[in-house]
């Protein structure tokens, strides 16, 4: 095992893809001289020259158009946004154009594109740089939506992500670039759609993904202290999703509570919720419960910021009241 951070994991995956597949080439704000705005493509420029590592202007409509249209002619582009914010500019051909291209043209364009870049809550970046938006793009069919948590996951599922034939939204969570973990030395990918049970436990569920793994992993460990067993599910990936995996614990457990980034209203834990109350209602001894952001924009004081995002001890009090 090699330890790396979650932005080489990343870096490593595309370097690898590219050295096999001449069609794959990076694109976006800052990926080239300045080695992307999170140093994810540092080395690439250098490495693959100016034709397959594409700095653009600041015009996310332009180049992920670009992109698309590259897709339909056989390329294989990996498109970055700098944030997902920034990704609203480029929303019609992300939603109108590449999630509908395939289907639209019979299966005659093929859409190999992954867009991919920073999501989530940085850190006092205001409200405009602080929104997790995989529920927006999970909501549209014709597209995969991938979200890892850790340099492990974020190296095989970016992996299996740019070998697929349809566009996946692939949101990298801007506070993880500086983690480390272990990732095997042997290149492996992680099916799209195939969530892991990240630990065991007996007394609940909680579901998750990506920067929230880490909230549910620390209040696990408060609980434990108080005789609790926490099961964490992380899907990875919120389309396709691994129902059965989500059913199989709440079955074991018996409860669910499901812990995310984003926003409480629409937010993709309202659809994990009608999922298990539809398919596990029978095994459930408590309402399944949510844990989300505050239903406000991010403010920027740091004080504000805290209190407006998830943490642990929420996690931790949500639990006892549904054990309670």
């Amino acid at each position: 095992m090699a330890i790396l951070t979650y932005r080489e994991a990343l870096n490593r995956a595309m370097m690898e893809e590219m050295e096999k597949d001449p069609l794959i080439y990076l694109m976006g704000e800052e990926v080239g001289h300045y080695q992307g705005a999170y140093k994810v493509s540092q080395g690439m420029l250098e490495k693959f020259g100016e034709e397959r590592v594409i700095d653009t202007p600041i015009s996310e409509n332009g180049f992920a158009g670009i992109g698309v249209g590259s897709a339909m002619t056989g390329l294989r582009p990996i498109i970055e946004f700098m944030t997902w914010n920034f990704s609203l500019v480029a929303i019609d051909q992300i939603i109108n154009s590449a999630a509908k291209i395939n289907y639209m043209s019979g299966g005659q364009f093929p859409m190999p594109i992954v867009f991919r870049g920073a999501g989530g809550v940085g850190g006092r970046l205001g409200a405009q740089h602080s929104q997790a938006f995989e529920s927006w793009y999970a909501h549209c069919p014709g597209m995969k939506v991938v979200c890892p948590a850790t340099p492990k996951d974020a190296y095989g599922l970016l992996k299996s992500s740019i070998r697929d034939n349809n566009p996946t939204i692939f949101i990298e969570s801007e506070v993880l670039y500086g983690t480390k973990g272990e990732v095997p030395e042997q290149e492996y990918t992680i099916p799209l759609g195939l969530a892991e049970i990240k630990r065991k436990g007996t007394d609940l569920s909680i579901i998750t993904w990506s920067r929230a793994l880490g909230f549910a992993e620390e209040a696990a460990k408060i609980l434990e202290k108080e005789g609790i067993s926490i099961e964490i599910v992380d899907l990875r990936s919120l389309r396709p999703l691994d129902e059965q995996a989500i059913y199989e614990s709440v079955k074991k457990t018996n409860r669910a509570l499901v812990v995310e980034e984003g926003w409480p209203v629409a937010g993709f834990g309202a659809q994990v919720a009608y999922l298990i109350q539809k398919n596990a209602f029978d095994y459930l001894d408590h309402p399944v419960e949510r844990v989300t952001q505050k239903d406000v924009p991010m403010p920027y004081a740091a004080n504000l910021e805290r209190e407006s995002l998830p943490n642990a001890e929420r996690v931790a009090e949500a639990v006892r009241e549904i054990l309670r």
